[in-house]
């Protein structure tokens, strides 16, 4: 008899829906933040395992001084930065399960998705989707191609170079007359510790770290993020 699956359900809310311009979208924690297992320098909030790269790259990015640990202050102040920017988050999985109990989106399986469409529909102010990831299997944009394929809708493609970019023609409704408005979504480079040997792999990080041996893969996604943040 095969063992148990491990429910994995998203801990967190989607963030600013309403007042946001931007949305962060990911897939799901780490296991420990449905457990709430955390760990000392973990923050109880979305991105903030302490292996994440994400919070790390905006305090450089915008010189926030955050605190990385278990406290309500270090939620608040990646609260405010949100909150003054403009900028949602919204990860596209809401729940999933796990033979193994890690991290990875391979080994999400019977996944329950967000309704990422319908967040659109609902919150006019929302103009860029901002994926941690590529088009990978399970990673927040095949989740969503998956998604508009159900609407009957498909990305275009804006930039093909990496972080790919694509321009999405969603249909509305307004005084009765059917109108279009243009979402643009960004696939980052993941901000995680997994995606470092795809980096190393781009020729855009190997010319620059040829140039300069200090650079590394943190200071490639600083460069490629602060353009879109």
């Amino acid at each position: 008899m095969s063992s148990a699956l491990f429910k994995h359900i998203h801990p967190y809310k989607p963030f600013l829906l309403e007042e946001a311009t931007k949305l962060i979208v990911g897939t799901l924690p780490p296991p420990r933040f449905t457990t709430g297992d955390l760990k000392p320098q973990d923050v109880d909030f979305c991105y903030g395992s302490c292996n994440g790269q994400l919070w790390p790259i905006l305090d450089r990015i915008f010189n926030l001084e955050l605190v990385y640990e278990t406290t309500q202050e270090a939620v608040e102040q990646r609260k405010q930065f949100l909150i003054k920017h403009k900028i949602g988050v919204c990860d596209i999985v809401e729940s999933a399960e796990r033979e193994k109990i890690d991290a990875s989106d391979l080994g999400m399986q019977n996944f329950v998705l967000r309704d990422m469409v319908g967040y659109l529909q609902q919150y006019p102010n929302i103009e860029t989707l901002l994926f941690t990831g590529g088009n990978s299997k399970n990673g927040p944009e095949f989740f969503f191609r998956r998604q508009l394929k159900e609407y009957g809708l498909k990305l275009k493609v804006v930039s093909n170079e990496v972080p790919r970019i694509h321009h999405l023609e969603l249909p509305f409704i307004s005084n009765g007359a059917q109108k279009t408005r243009m979402i643009k979504t960004v696939s980052l480079t993941a901000p995680s510790g997994a995606a470092n040997r795809a980096v190393g792999s781009l020729q855009a990080y190997k010319d620059l770290k040829s140039k300069n041996p200090e650079f590394n893969t943190v200071d490639f996604r600083v460069m490629q993020y602060s353009e879109f943040f």
